[in-house]
């Protein structure tokens, strides 16, 4: 079965990655893209290297032909997603969205971190997270109401919430007190747009902490690992294109105090098993973002620190795969009831 497929706002750099997965995905039929900055260029004009692999228009969110698709992508800033997903599932089409419109429970939570009001609150409750190593059950439930004939909305976790969540998962239950994150990301996860902090001047070589004590992906990591109010959380931008680390400190409780490396390592391995996407690292190894650039996959490295009883987890990721469209992509597929892997069996450059 192949599925007629949009991707509203394709020329960004998640929407672009998008476009080279889903390019030659085995059941996603590529017909429309969009940009409004960009309407009227093909997308390959904007990126040289798609040549001969899409050279589809882009064109204006407003197009027509989005509503003729039985599946949407939405690579868009925040508040554009909430403003169309009603209509597009109104229309039978079923939604991912990589935007943070729809990833938090809480329409509170989210008014008071985004500072906007949400206009489609309702759809809150029954959008899927998609962060599928960790809430799978959110997207098995998806699958099954698609199955039926309905349309449905998944909201795909950021690229920060994701390397972190996968680092901790495994061993949260045995934490106690703060938790604290370090990650750092490629200027690529800044969005295409140039700013003051990601031109080329201010990134190169240098390193630099942001958001510090109020990024918003704060509250979505507390709310996929349930540690509300107890994450420290500290982004850092890197002079890389591609890329995110996440490094996680956790205090161990009482109980975990008595268990060893090879303990805490065995509920990793359990914890992916057949996670086709996590690599668990093996003990002494950590992850590097160089091993996982250009595809779907998350390495993940513990170590624990026995004298001040304290796991540290470290994730590495693509904040334009894993981060945004190849777990969209991976998303997809669960959603549509294909392979959990098609399209996305990419393997890294070794150098």
């Amino acid at each position: 079965m192949t599925l007629k497929v949009g991707i509203v706002g394709a020329a960004g750099f998640a929407g672009v990655e998008l476009v080279r997965l889903l390019s030659r995905h085995p059941h996603f039929d590529l017909r429309v893209i969009t940009s409004n900055s960009d309407e009227g260029q093909s997308i390959s004009s904007l990126y040289p290297a798609l040549k001969g692999v899409c050279d589809l228009p882009l064109s204006s969110h407003d197009d027509p032909a989005v509503a003729a698709c039985d599946v949407v992508f939405t690579a868009t800033p925040h508040t554009v997603s909430m403003n169309m997903a009603p209509g597009l599932l109104g229309k039978g089409i079923t939604v991912i969205d990589l935007s943070a419109d729809y990833r938090l429970k809480d329409v509170a939570t989210y008014e008071q971190w985004y500072g906007v009001e949400h206009t489609s609150a309702d759809l809150l409750t029954t959008a899927a997270f998609g962060l599928p190593e960790i809430t799978g059950d959110e997207l098995t439930t998806a699958h099954e109401r698609y199955a039926q004939g309905n349309p449905v909305l998944v909201a795909c976790a950021g690229c920060y919430p994701t390397a972190t969540s996968l680092a901790a998962y495994p061993a949260i239950d045995l934490s106690q007190g703060v938790v604290v994150v370090d990650a750092i990301s490629g200027v690529t996860g800044a969005g295409r747009s140039a700013t003051s902090r990601t031109h080329f001047c201010s990134a190169n070589e240098n390193f630099e902490a942001y958001g510090v004590a109020h990024h918003r992906h704060t509250p979505e990591i507390e709310q996929i690992l349930g540690i509300k109010d107890r994450l420290v959380f500290t982004p850092h931008l890197a002079p890389a294109s591609r890329g995110l680390l996440s490094t996680v400190t956790l205090q161990l409780n009482d109980e975990a105090c008595s268990l060893s490396a090879h303990d805490i390592y065995a509920r990793y391995v359990a914890a992916y098993e057949g996670k086709p996407f996590v690599d668990v690292l093996p003990l002494g190894e950590m992850p590097k973002t160089s091993s996982v650039v250009g595809t779907n996959r998350a390495h993940v490295g513990i170590a624990l620190n026995e004298k001040t009883h304290c796991l540290i987890a470290v994730g590495a990721i693509d904040n334009l795969a894993k981060g945004a469209a190849g777990q969209a992509v991976q998303c997809a597929n669960i959603a549509c009831g294909f392979s959990e892997d098609a399209g996305l069996t990419t393997t890294a450059l070794p150098v």
